[in-house]
């Protein structure tokens, strides 16, 4: 069964209350890292996978994009989307990424923002997006980096007096569901090493055109915590390319 923890009450105002969420593309760490990757949106159709508060969607369109569609399992989520970050080119579709079903060569290029960590089967995934795009099409999303996913817990290992010591890393090549805390509530993610991300993309059609671990930003280490931030990579951010 597919959760879907954002249309929880307690939990979806938490989320929202978050900066992401508040101030949208620029109160996103990796946004810096990731606006770079981004491919021209001048005249194609894109797909957003997870497009949770629609913020992408909205900046696709804003871009030139002939069309947008933006999915999510969350109606809280694409009740902001459609409320906040509508266009005449975008729709919002409630369905879960695992669901999504569009004809062959249906769009120039495919979206996610932090959305697959919580998908099982990212290699049926990616078969999937691979025969949506196409050739030439654009694949670009951001997830959990592997190393912040291993462990389960997503928290820091902390000394008796509540200092901080390290960031657990274990059962690394175990993959598969793991239980986290987010926002002080559980939630089911899933973890897969690297290079099981990277050989989705190679063994269905893909070209890796680019990879970033994003890092905050100088401006951001005086924020509590945020140094530590710099201590063990949190996000993975891929660009590939469908084959001709």
């Amino acid at each position: 069964m597919k959760e879907n923890k954002y249309d929880d009450s307690v939990f979806f105002e938490k989320y929202s209350q978050m900066t992401r969420s508040q101030k949208g593309l620029e109160g996103a760490g990796e946004w810096k890292t990731l606006e770079p990757m981004l491919p021209d949106f001048t005249g194609r159709r894109v797909l957003d996978l997870g497009c949770g508060f629609g913020w992408h969607c909205e900046y696709a369109a804003r871009h030139g994009a002939a069309s947008v569609v933006g999915v999510d399992l969350s109606e809280r989520m694409l009740a902001r989307a459609r409320s906040e970050h509508s266009a005449p080119v975008i729709r919002y579709e409630c369905m879960s990424i695992e669901d999504v079903d569009f004809a062959p060569g249906s769009f120039d290029v495919v979206l996610s923002s932090l959305a697959f960590h919580y998908v099982a089967d990212f290699d049926a995934v990616a078969e999937k997006i691979h025969r949506f795009l196409t050739p030439g099409g654009d694949f670009v999303f951001s997830c959990e980096h592997p190393v912040f996913t291993a462990y389960g817990t997503q928290d820091w290992y902390y000394a008796p007096d509540g200092s901080i010591l390290h960031f657990p890393v274990d059962r690394y090549f175990i993959e598969g569901r793991r239980e986290a805390v987010f926002l002080g509530e559980r939630v089911v993610k899933y973890h897969r090493t690297l290079t099981s991300y990277v050989q989705a993309l190679l063994q269905n059609g893909f070209a890796v055109t680019d990879l970033k671990e994003p890092q905050p930003l100088q401006e951001m280490l005086d924020l509590p915590g945020m140094v530590d931030e710099l201590r063990r990579p949190m996000m993975l951010i891929v660009a590939a390319k469908k084959q001709m």
